[in-house]
């Protein structure tokens, strides 16, 4: 009863003279430990191989499935928030943090069940499910606290509380990389594809293994390069081995859970009438207060007010642009570069990349939410939004340059025009509570903010549905006219099977681009790298929708406003 107790808002507020510089870290410990969903990616290859280990099975998880459970996560992160915020305006930072913590780290716990088991559902109820609820929770918590903590710098404040949700994966991502190659143990090698005698049966391999048929995966140079262990190229056991990853979610959940409530604990709020010492709040007539009200909206008006689905749409359309591509960056990276510049390109290269969209989305959020102090954040986003089309339209024509011609500069190129869409995608989280503030006042900020990340899960839809409908869509059509160049005799050779039942191989997952390359004809173009372009295009569309809006947010009328005799918090006016 006393530790309940304790987490309460009434019995964490700060006395006199706290120090509200001890506020920041606790906010970004926390987003540290939640923001780590942003390296999903580095997941992606491990679910998807969990039976076969070295390279996908008949009954692996598609990389489809897989990355809908990080799109489950997003929604009810969305879904939390909009209860939780209100609920946090009740409780207290402290409380909510907490259960956060309870939340994020059980989810990861069952989330290992899951996948030793080899269950789908119970990933996506411990990652998706209850983690996605911690993530929420575990979002908003601070955000409120930090606004009313800096009122002087609502701009700072929001990026310092969201600038750990974008680097989580600058921890997260290396050290997940480092876990599963400590757990890693390769399947059992029965030798190269020339030496073992192979059936081929509804377009899955089989082998004799002790008196017995076993199925089995034959793994190609590149498949044994990217195991955690490098291994050798030929015939693998399904079912042996272990890919580490049901370890790795396990070893995460409970160090996550001890973080973040450490973390919870160090919260505390401004006592009523709290202001930084020498601050006023700007004059109503200074230029910089053009968008700011002095009044406050109440949490449940708010919904009331066009402004509200306008900054709604301005979040869903900045987010779904970006967060379909955070899902499969790893992939997106490898796939278009990997058979074009193989030699930079390799696994290594890919989850570094991982690594720096961490490190710029952490820098972004930071970044722009600052200078949106400055600039407004109206005008920050108006940058976010054109200059977002034209890098988005731009990654096709360089999808297209590097399969003609390849050459690192098209890489470069690439990887310059992603990571500034990815510090616009982070500045976009870290400014709309501040914007949300301007708009509608301090009062009820965290509550108004946990209801509009709901654009957040509708885009963890949108964005990952797009990137993987529209890719599996393109993935189809170059199969298939692939597999119409290539010889019938070698395709029969190295399948086992005709070009008749190519649906069936490719079902199976026997049959890949890249394994077609191998007997295609030469001077045969890889059609790998355009997977993405009708993706990016689809992206660009969205974000027109989202300049539109950002174009309509003006003040909100009088008629929703407060009364003033409702200011009982002791918040600025």
């Amino acid at each position: 009863m006393n530790i309940i107790e304790g987490l309460k808002k009434e019995q964490i507020v700060a006395p006199e003279g706290y120090n509200r510089w001890l506020v920041p870290p606790a906010s970004v410990a926390i987003h540290l430990c939640i923001g780590s969903v942003y390296a999903w990616s580095i997941f992606n290859p491990a679910l998807t191989k969990e039976l076969g280990v070295v390279a996908s099975s008949s009954a692996d998880w598609s990389l489809t499935s897989v990355v809908w459970i990080f799109s489950v996560a997003i929604v009810f992160l969305g879904l939390s928030a909009a209860f939780g915020g209100k609920w946090l305006e009740k409780v207290g930072p402290r409380m909510v943090g907490f259960v956060a913590a309870c939340c994020w780290g059980g989810g990861f716990v069952i989330g290992s069940v899951g996948i030793a088991y080899h269950q789908l559902w119970l990933l996506y109820l411990g990652y998706g499910v209850l983690g996605g609820c911690g993530l929420g929770l575990g979002y908003v918590s601070p955000v409120s606290t930090l606004i009313r903590w800096f009122p002087d710098r609502r701009g700072m404040a929001t990026g310092m509380a969201i600038m750990g949700f974008g680097g989580g994966a600058m921890i997260g991502a290396p050290f997940k990389e480092w876990l599963l190659k400590i757990y890693f143990e390769a399947p059992q090698y029965l030798g190269k594809a020339s030496d073992v005698a192979l059936t081929t049966e509804g377009g899955k391999r089989f082998a004799q293994v002790a008196g017995s048929l076993k199925e089995v995966v034959v793994a190609s140079a590149a498949d044994a390069a990217k195991m955690p262990i490098p291994g050798a190229e030929g015939v693998y056991v399904v079912g042996t081995g272990s890919t580490g990853a049901a370890a790795v979610f396990f070893t995460l959940g409970v160090i996550y859970f001890i973080v973040m409530v450490a973390a919870a604990f160090s919260f505390r709020v401004p006592r009523p009438g709290w202001t930084p010492a020498g601050w006023a709040p700007p004059a109503a007539s200074s230029a910089s207060s053009k968008m700011i009200t002095r009044n406050h909206v109440h949490i449940d008006q708010a919904l009331k007010t066009p402004q509200f689905y306008f900054l709604w749409l301005v979040l869903c359309t900045n987010v779904t642009a970006g967060i379909g591509v955070l899902g499969v960056a790893k992939t997106m990276m490898s796939e278009i570069f990997g058979s074009t510049l193989p030699m930079i390109v390799n696994g290594g290269f890919a989850a570094t990349y991982v690594l720096m969209i961490s490190v710029f989305n952490m820098v972004g959020r930071f970044f722009w939410a600052s200078t949106s102090d400055f600039l407004g954040r109206k005008n920050t986003y108006f940058v976010f939004f054109v200059l977002g089309i034209i890098l988005y339209v731009s990654i096709p024509f360089t999808a297209q340059q590097v399969s003609a011609h390849p050459a690192v500069m098209w890489l470069v190129m690439f990887y310059a025009v992603t990571m500034i869409i990815f510090t616009m995608y982070g500045g976009g989280f870290a400014t709309i509570p501040a914007y949300l503030a301007d708009i509608f006042g301090t009062k009820f900020v965290g509550g108004i903010h946990g209801r509009l990340l709901t654009a957040w899960s509708t885009a963890g839809v949108l964005g990952p549905l797009a990137i993987t409908e529209l890719r599996d869509r393109s993935l189809q059509s170059e199969l298939k006219a692939l597999a119409a160049k290539v010889d019938p005799a070698a395709f029969q050779s190295k399948f086992g099977a005709t070009v008749d039942h190519l649906n069936e191989l490719v079902a199976a997952k026997t049959v890949t681009i890249a394994k077609l390359m191998e007997i295609a004809p030469a001077g045969t173009i890889d059609p790998t790298p355009s997977l993405y372009n009708t993706t990016m295009y689809t992206m660009a569309g969205l974000l027109v929708i989202g300049l539109i809006a950002n174009m309509l947010v003006r003040p909100v009328h009088e008629k929703h406003h407060m009364p003033h005799e409702e200011f009982d918090d002791g918040m600025v006016q």
